[in-house]
């Protein structure tokens, strides 16, 4: 048997083409009898086409007892052969093979976007070694390596650039054609290409940690076949070879005529029907993947059709993750806003406290100016950070800190501040010369798309639910910018398993979108889990069904739209299969149909099919014009 799969598999997709073209020539050379040859030139196509179809349907029968559409499309070639309609067998093998080489291709070209990812796996690393630089396999570099990476050089690994600068191809990972400037300090992943500058980086992530090897991993875990539709499809084709087997004896019995019998072979084999779901959940995967989607399970798009609630995070992935100033509020008159600022920036120069760094980066991004010389800086933990900067004393920090220092918060201040901390803002209060001054104000910023995209989701009926762990004042923000009313705020990773569980308990079907490794507890028990590929955690992105690689939620309602309408192409595909076999077998018992129009008939039924299935890979639902 291994060598009769071995034989079938030689030549691949090159061969397939070749046997179809001869035998396309064969049949013309035989129905137009254009040159005497001492045998029908039909034979040629049976030889080429139909011999490995025969193969197949004897390996499924003798492995697996596999009755499927291979056996009934080899009993109506050996039927066809036998009476001697030989055209007929070479037609119904020619036609079989086309639509079989016609699934590949729709198939292949459905997932070359995602498995290029594994042909641009780094293969070196350039790793310096005090002066010397030595070239080495790739998957031999560990974390906390110096590497050199020149210009048109591929990223070997994941990490954070050390000294130089440059621009980098980030389109494998993002999709995104124009490259980014990138700095010392700066992160870089595996397998985008460095187009202009030297740089040294540092290994952070190696081997299978690397963001290309994940996302290859997420590629190789893609399998259409998992759908539970194309179980029941297989279901079906089991079942109608028997009534095919059926119907044709019986006509032969009742008739006499055995052509009948052959044709009612030849139309109902259910090649429509079996092609019918996994020609359209590829072409689907294929869509979804140039969309910046990685579907790991084939029937997730299947489930995602039937949710009625989206429930997202906050953190992360309707707002970026990251803590951004949002208010400068000096109360001294001689202490500009600006001037506030650039000294609460460089007392937290040396901080290694998230507030501080968010800080001094803001500060960096939006004010552009050097930062005051800072001496004399001291980390107070729980507290805040004390510096002398530019000569004059600095305290920034919380109001524990305010108050064991003595520094007084007038009630100006504190109602100023009120109002932030009731938009779950966090504060930072300044003290200068050991006077209250002010405040900065910080809050995760939201992403601009996910207004849209709430709006979007709510178009199509199906409800979007803020699931966070956050605090009320800050998650209620949050959902009335985005008009989410559905709010379950100071949510436990249990809590938001136990809301998830009394949504499905009364059957209503859950979609979790997070990021973070809480998340991934409701990422795996809601219907469908959709995890942030770019910024989420691994354990999230492998709790998940989809990962969505470049953190693009504004795509999410394409997915939603584009698995909907993979239900309809598969339920229009599967009653046009059906209603084709039915019409034909009819024409075929009462004798207008003979076994040369049969196939013709029937075959062109599973070329459409896949034809309609390949319309998907370009799908996108088209906006209302206002």
């Amino acid at each position: 048997m291994e060598k009769l799969e071995k034989l079938l598999e030689w030549g691949g997709t090159k061969r397939d083409i070749v046997f179809l073209i001869l035998s396309a020539v064969a049949l013309i050379v035989s129905i137009f009898d254009l040159f005497p040859l001492p045998f029908d030139a039909s034979w040629i196509a049976i030889v080429l086409c139909g011999i490995p179809i025969l193969l197949e349907a004897f390996i499924g029968l003798v492995t697996a007892f596999d009755i499927k559409a291979d056996v009934l499309v080899s009993i109506a070639l050996i039927a066809s052969v036998v009476i001697g309609e030989d055209f007929a067998a070479g037609e119904v093998a020619f036609i079989m093979q086309l639509g079989a080489l016609l699934e590949d291709l729709t198939v292949a070209k459905a997932r070359a976007g995602i498995e290029k990812l594994v042909h641009l796996t780094p293969r070196t690393a350039r790793v310096l070694m005090g002066t010397e630089e030595r070239i080495i396999p790739a998957e031999e570099v560990k974390v906390g390596d110096i590497l050199r990476v020149l210009p048109g050089e591929t990223v070997p690994v994941d990490g954070v650039i050390r000294s130089g600068q440059t621009s980098i191809n980030q389109a494998v990972m993002t999709g995104e054609s124009l490259p980014v400037d990138k700095v010392a300090g700066d992160e870089v992943s595996s397998g985008t290409v460095n187009q202009f500058g030297s740089f040294d980086m540092e290994a952070t992530k190696v081997g299978e940690d690397s963001s290309i090897q994940r996302m290859i991993r997420l590629v190789q875990s893609a399998d259409a076949g998992k759908a539970q539709i194309v179980g029941i499809a297989d279901r079906w084709a089991t079942w109608i070879v028997v009534i095919a087997l059926t119907a044709a004896a019986i006509t032969w019995l009742v008739t006499g005529e055995i052509i009948r019998a052959v044709t009612i072979l030849v139309v109902f084999c259910p090649c429509a029907l079996v092609l019918a779901t996994p020609t359209a959940i590829m072409a689907a995967i294929g869509n979804a993947t140039k969309h910046g989607f990685l579907v790991r399970e084939g029937d997730a798009l299947e489930r995602l059709a039937s949710v009625s609630k989206f429930t997202f995070d906050k953190t992360g992935t309707l707002t970026y993750g990251t803590p951004k100033v949002v208010q400068v509020k000096s109360f001294l008159p001689d202490v500009s806003e600006e001037e506030l600022y650039s000294y609460a920036a460089g007392a937290e120069l040396r901080s290694e406290h998230p507030l501080g760094k968010a800080v001094v980066s803001c500060y960096r991004t939006e004010v552009k100016k050097e930062l005051l010389p800072v001496e004399q800086f001291q980390m107070l933990p729980g507290r805040g950070v004390q510096a002398d900067v530019a000569g004059k004393s600095i305290l920034a920090g919380n109001e524990q800190l305010m108050q064991e220092r003595c520094i007084h918060l007038s009630k100006e201040i504190r109602d100023a501040v009120k109002q932030h901390l009731d938009n779950g803002c966090t504060v930072i209060y300044i003290a200068v010369e050991a006077a209250a001054a002010g405040f900065l104000a910080l809050s995760d910023t939201l992403r601009p798309e996910a207004a849209g995209m709430i709006a979007q989701i709510k178009q199509t009926g199906v409800i979007p639910v803020l699931l966070t762990g956050d605090h009320e004042n800050a998650a209620r923000h949050i959902a009335k910018q985005l008009s989410i009313d559905d709010v379950q705020a100071n949510c436990l990773p249990e809590d938001k398993l136990r809301y998830i569980d009394a949504c499905q308990d009364e059957k209503r079907q859950v979609c979790m979108i997070g990021d973070g490794i809480n998340d991934a507890p409701a990422l795996k028990k809601s219907y469908v889990g959709i995890a942030m590929g770019g910024i989420g955690s691994d354990i999230a992105v492998d709790a998940a069904d989809i990962a969505l690689v470049n953190d693009d939620i504004k795509e999410i309602p394409h997915l939603l739209q584009l698995a909907k309408r993979m239900m309809l192409t598969i339920k229009c595909n599967l009653t046009f299969s059906m209603t084709l076999n039915f019409a034909a077998i009819v024409l075929a018992i009462t004798g207008i149909l003979n076994p040369v129009v049969g196939a013709l008939v029937h075959n062109a039924g599973s070329v459409f099919v896949i034809i309609n299935s390949a319309f998907l890979l370009k799908w996108r639902k088209k906006r209302k014009s206002s």
